[in-house]
């Protein structure tokens, strides 16, 4: 049993109605993986807007393993300190992670994210010395659009992003970076200008399961419309 554990924030989350993009993985994988295989992790709620709570069940279809690691508003800095413990418990070999945004929104900037990039990567490979990592690189939102400071900050903490992943990467932990989403538009992919719509879902989803094709020769690549 391969077990999967997605590891965000909002966008990955997602709120009260939404299918997710861990649905459309799911989905994916549940018809190209060819083993059995979970998605694991210690929440199971989207978060509802209207409590300001994570604590709806109200997923658009939830006939599926909703576990995961994500949070409203939580970044590498707050599943840092989580992530050994969820990692141990829940027994994950894959973590899917896509954090970033929201702690150069508010919290860190691009260097001190870095920084709780590598304390969360020790702290998980402590739990298994034998984790997979898939890690996406943060996806411009709206405010980087008309903060250039922001869009600067996202831009830096990308390319450390990418250092820190090529100096952490072991033959027996294998640390991978996806790529971003080639065709991914916030104007056309998303309901607000940073979380996914239906688009969004899809093309996340795809970033993940073709790094795992290409990389590690899990399932196929993503058929779903992409573009």
């Amino acid at each position: 049993m391969l077990r999967f554990m997605p590891v965000g924030d909002s966008m990955t989350i997602g709120s009260a109605g939404e299918h997710t993009w861990r649905y459309r993985l799911w989905q994916h994988l549940r018809d190209t993986y060819d083993g059995p295989f979970a998605l694991v992790g210690p929440r199971e709620t989207l978060y509802d807007k209207a409590t300001d709570a994570p604590t709806s069940y109200e997923y658009a279809d939830p006939a599926f393993p909703r576990a995961h690691l994500a949070g409203w508003g939580e970044g590498w800095g707050h599943m840092a300190p989580l992530i050994a413990d969820a990692v141990r418990e829940c027994r994950a070999d894959v973590l899917l992670v896509s954090l970033g945004l929201i702690d150069l929104g508010f919290y860190t900037n691009a260097e001190q994210t870095a920084a709780n990039v590598r304390a969360f990567v020790a702290a998980a490979r402590e739990a298994n010395a034998r984790l997979r990592m898939v890690v996406l690189p943060v996806i411009p939102n709206i405010r980087a659009e008309a903060d250039p400071p922001f869009a600067t900050q996202v831009s830096l903490f990308n390319e450390l992003l990418a250092k820190t992943v090529a100096d952490l990467d072991e033959p027996r932990s294998p640390l991978l970076l996806a790529s971003p989403p080639p065709t991914y538009d916030i104007h056309t992919d998303t309901y607000d200008g940073t979380h996914p719509n239906t688009h969004g879902e899809h093309k996340i989803a795809a970033t993940f399961a073709d790094a795992m094709h290409q990389a590690w020769g899990f399932g196929h690549p993503y058929a779903a419309a992409t573009s």
